[in-house]
């Protein structure tokens, strides 16, 4: 760690609980308090919240405020209705992505945007140099913080800390409250990403801890990082840098579920071809036949022959076995034997949908 890292206002939080603290996007973020494999299942089997401040939070006004969020995003922002989100890109005019994003609108002249930690400085940039329609925009990450409580019984809890419960339980994914928990006032949409239920609590910086410190109370299990990849994997969700660059499609990460088939956006031109034409390698699933950790870069063998490489690889408590996304040569079926190259010896698997998990 060096003096230039940067932390979230939940730092002495964290510090406070043992935490193991870890560089991560700029920050001193914890990885883990207990165990990956402890804070795993009180995510699958109860309630656990992530400290995810780091990621940025930006704040759009104005009058051609969706006209300008129709052009730099690939999902359909004008069929949002208040108070509502949805999960979206920024693409690039080469057909890849900046990053990946969610968009809350909160009337027809307000929107919010939560953007990855890594890319926040070149998020901004990129979205202000697109900004010809004199929109404002707002990077409210420093004054606020940002929990995720995620898990079968996250949106009971929350309810019952509420002033609004009615409203948290009825809200469904992506739908966005506005209420006060534990008597803090929290932007509170329904979102996260784990697979499971749950909000994303965005509430004033300074309120940040007590809110933290209530949630523990109610007996919500503090989790780090290292669950946090875990989960999502299981969950088959991407991550950028990993599933997502500025120079892949996304379709070849399966995302095409997210770019509109009918607005004009930057790069649609480009990525709606990738889409009609197909791409050479494709973002899979693969479950292994043992506990072994898979690293990006290892490479991918159909038959003896190389078909692709790993994205993200983790060991699933869920599962009790090793799961990893990787590109593969798009013909490869799902159901298809293969093999991993770990450190030089082939680990059997087998090519499956990326969804490990999903609740019913």
């Amino acid at each position: 760690m060096t003096d230039s890292m940067l932390r979230t206002p939940l730092f002495d939080a964290h510090l406070a609980l043992n935490a193991r603290m870890v560089p991560f996007a700029g920050y001193e973020m914890p990885v883990q308090y207990t165990s990956i494999l402890v804070e795993s299942k009180a995510v699958r089997e109860g309630a656990g919240m992530f400290d995810v401040s780091h990621m940025a939070r930006l704040r759009f006004k104005g009058e051609k405020v969706i006209e300008f969020l129709e052009w730099i995003t690939s999902n359909d922002v004008a069929k949002l209705e208040d108070g509502h989100g949805q999960y979206s890109l920024l693409p690039n005019a080469t057909g890849g992505c900046v990053d990946d994003i969610i968009v809350y609108r909160i009337t027809a002249t307000e929107f919010a945007m939560v953007v990855n930690a890594s890319n926040h400085a070149k998020d901004v940039a990129w979205i202000k140099s697109q900004n010809i329609l004199g929109v404002e925009i707002t990077d409210e990450t420093d004054d606020t913080a940002m929990i995720a409580v995620q898990g079968p019984t996250a949106r009971s809890i929350v309810a019952k800390m509420s002033d609004n419960p009615e409203a948290i339980n009825s809200v469904g994914l992506f739908g966005i409250v506005n209420c006060n928990v534990a008597g803090i006032p929290c932007f509170a949409p329904c979102s996260g990403y784990t697979g499971e239920d749950g909000f994303e609590l965005i509430c004033p910086a300074n309120q940040a801890e007590a809110l933290w410190n209530a949630l523990l109370a109610n007996g919500v299990a503090a989790c780090g990082l290292g669950s946090r990849d875990t989960l999502r994997v299981e969950a088959g969700l991407p991550l950028y840098g990993h599933e997502l660059e500025d120079d892949l499609s996304p379709i070849a990460a399966g995302l095409g579920w997210v770019v509109s088939k009918t607005k004009q956006f930057i790069g649609s031109d480009i990525i709606n071809a990738a889409r009609d034409n197909g791409t050479a390698t494709k973002l899979q699933g693969i479950r292994l036949n043992t506990k072994r950790l898979i690293a990006p870069g290892m490479k991918i063998y159909v038959g003896g022959e190389e078909v692709g490489e790993v994205s993200s690889g983790v060991v699933s408590p869920l599962l009790d076995t090793g799961l990893a996304f990787g590109f593969i040569r798009s013909d490869i079926k799902l159901g298809t034997e293969c093999e991993i190259d770990v450190r030089g010896k082939r680990e059997a698997g087998m090519v499956v949908s990326k969804r490990f998990f999903k609740r019913a």
